[in-house]
C-alpha cells in the first residue's frame, strides 16, 4: 500500500524518501509551462512541486487543470534540479477530485493576484484557501494550543463556564438578550413564561463562575467565546470573540502581574520557535503591502521577550502623561485628569512613545472606573486592578486581585448598583473559607492580531461577528 503524506511532512522528510513512491493530495496553487504544478494542502505555507510526465494520461490532464482544482497524486520523490525546493514529485498517476471553472475563478479571491483584506472578508468562506489567511489560521491554532500547554504544565484546571447568563459580570456595556418568546412591540413581557423563566443573555465573561471554581480547585482557567453588543466598528473590536480567563486562589496582585507577564512571554516565545515559517511569510507580506521595515514582525516579537515589562501605578501614569503634554506640547483629545478612564491615545503614547514599545502594566486604578469585584486598597480610592498594554494595540489584558471580604464586596455592589439578588451565589462564596485570589482576562483575538501584525481584528478570526455583519 502506498503511504500518504501531508505536504509539510513530505517536504520535511523528503531527503529520506528519495526514489520512494508516495501519495499526496491538495489544491493546485499554480500551473507553469504545462508541466509544473504547485500543490498545497494547508499543512504548510510551502508548496510541493509536481512534475507531470509526458504520458497520454498526463497530457489529457494538462488540458483540464485549473488553479484551485483539487487532485490526488501518486509519484516518485526526486531531488529537485531547481533551487527553490530540495525535492519534487515526479507524477505517475493523477486523479482529479474537482476542477474549478476558470470564469468562476476570475470572479473570486482565489484569482492569483493581490486582493484587499476587505475583499477577502466579502468571500470569507473562500479565504481559508488564500496563503495569507491559512497562514494566520495556523498561527492562531498554535497560540491556542500553547495556551492550554502553559496552563496544564503549571497545574491549572480547564473550566467550561456557561455561555447563557442572567448577569453582567462587568456591570456595564450592552449584552445580547436571548429568548424563545415572540417579542412584540408595546407588549409587556412576562419573562416567567420564557424558557429559563427569567431574562437571559449571552455571557460577556466567565470570570465570576471561574472564581467560584478557584475557591475549590485552586488554579483554573476558561477559554471560550464571549459576546458584547456595543455598536463599535473599530479595527480592535468584535461582537463575538474569545477570552482566556485564569483565576487563582491564594494569589495577590503582585503574583497576578508576574503571571500575566510570564504567560504572554511564553506564548510569544512558543510562536517564534514553532511558527517561524508562517511569521517569515507574514513579515514579507507586511514589507511589501504595508511598507513595514525589514523583519518588522520578528523584531517586534523579540522586543517583547527581551525586556521586563514596565510596571507603574495609575497615579504615576497620570503624572507622566501630564508632564509629557506640557513638556513636549502634545495635545491629547481627552484632558489628563486623575480619575479619568485612560483612552487608547493615552495608552498608545505611553507604550509606543514614552516606553519605546516595551509593554506596560498599570496597576491601582481609581475604584470609580473599575468593576465592583476588584479589591479595595487601604486608601479607599483605588482598587487592586491591573491592565497590560501592548505596543500598537493597547490593552491586551485586564485583571485584578478580587475582593474576598464579604462586607466590602456587598458595599461595592450597592455603590455600583449591582443586583446582589441575582449574584447572591457569588457573594455567598465569601462566607465559605474565602481567601485572597486574583485573575485576569486575555483577549485571544487581539493577541493573534498583535502576533500576526494585522491591522484589523476581523482578519484574524474565521468568521467575524460585528455590528451589521453576521454573514457566513
Amino acid at each position: 500500500m502506498i503511504k500518504k503524506y501531508s505536504v509539510k511532512k513530505l517536504l520535511n522528510q523528503g531527503k529520506f524518501l528519495l526514489n520512494k513512491k508516495v501519495l499526496v493530495e491538495g489544491w493546485i496553487r499554480s500551473f507553469r509551462y504545462s508541466i509544473f504544478i504547485s500543490l498545497n494542502d494547508g499543512s504548510t505555507i510551502q508548496n510541493l512541486q509536481i512534475v507531470l510526465s509526458t504520458n497520454k494520461l498526463d497530457k489529457i490532464i494538462m488540458k483540464k487543470i485549473t488553479i484551485g482544482s483539487s487532485i490526488r497524486v501518486i509519484g516518485i520523490v526526486k531531488k529537485s534540479i531547481g533551487k527553490k525546493q530540495y525535492i519534487e514529485l515526479q507524477s505517475l498517476d493523477i486523479t482529479i477530485y474537482k476542477l474549478v471553472n476558470p470564469e468562476i475563478l476570475q470572479k473570486s479571491i482565489l484569482q492569483p493576484k493581490r486582493h484587499s483584506f476587505e475583499k477577502l472578508r466579502e468571500q470569507a468562506h473562500l479565504r481559508f484557501q488564500t496563503n495569507i489567511f491559512n497562514c494566520i489560521m495556523r498561527i492562531r491554532h498554535h497560540i491556542a494550543f500553547c495556551i492550554h500547554k502553559y496552563f496544564h504544565e503549571h497545574g491549572f484546571f480547564y473550566l467550561h463556564t456557561p455561555i447563557i447568563t442572567t448577569s453582567n459580570c462587568e456591570g456595564t456595556g450592552k449584552m445580547f438578550q436571548i429568548t424563545t418568546m415572540d417579542l412584540k412591540k408595546n407588549e409587556r413581557i412576562d419573562y416567567t413564561k420564557d424558557f429559563f423563566k427569567c431574562k437571559t443573555y449571552l455571557s460577556v465573561s466567565g470570570q465570576l463562575e471561574a472564581e467560584t471554581a478557584s475557591l475549590g480547585l485552586g488554579k483554573v482557567y476558561t477559554f471560550g467565546p464571549v459576546f458584547r453588543a456595543e455598536n463599535s466598528n473599530t479595527s480592535r473590536h468584535l461582537s463575538e470573540f474569545w477570552m482566556i480567563e485564569p483565576e487563582i486562589a491564594f494569589y495577590h496582585l503582585e503574583e497576578n502581574i508576574n503571571l500575566a507577564e510570564k504567560f504572554l512571554k511564553f506564548i510569544i516565545r512558543y510562536i517564534v520557535e514553532n511558527s517561524m515559517e508562517d511569521l517569515i511569510f507574514l513579515n514579507q507580506c507586511l514589507e511589501k503591502w504595508k511598507k513595514k521595515k525589514k523583519n518588522y514582525l520578528l523584531d517586534k516579537l523579540e522586543l517583547i521577550l527581551k525586556f521586563p515589562f514596565k510596571k507603574i501605578s495609575y497615579t504615576e501614569t497620570i503624572k507622566i502623561l501630564d508632564q509629557e503634554e506640557k513638556k513636549k506640547n502634545i495635545k491629547f483629545s481627552h484632558p489628563i485628569i486623575w480619575g479619568m478612564d485612560l483612552k487608547s491615545e493615552h495608552e498608545q503614547y505611553l507604550v509606543d512613545k514614552y516606553f519605546k514599545k516595551i509593554p506596560v502594566i498599570i496597576f491601582d486604578y481609581p475604584c470609580s472606573i473599575k468593576a465592583f469585584y476588584m479589591r479595595m486598597n487601604n486608601d479607599g480610592k483605588t482598587v487592586r486592578a491591573m491592565d497590560v498594554l501592548f505596543p500598537e494595540i493597547g490593552e491586551i489584558i485586564g485583571g485584578s486581585q478580587r475582593e474576598e471580604r464579604y462586607d466590602m464586596l456587598l458595599q461595592r455592589m450597592k455603590d455600583t448598583n449591582i443586583d446582589f439578588n441575582k449574584l447572591w451565589w457569588y457573594l455567598d462564596t465569601r462566607r465559605f473559607g474565602s481567601v485572597p485570589h486574583s485573575g485576569f482576562g486575555l483577549g485571544f483575538d487581539r493577541l493573534v492580531q498583535f502576533i500576526t501584525g494585522m491591522n484589523n481584528i476581523r482578519d484574524v478570526i474565521p468568521f467575524p461577528r460585528t455590528p451589521n455583519n453576521a454573514e457566513f
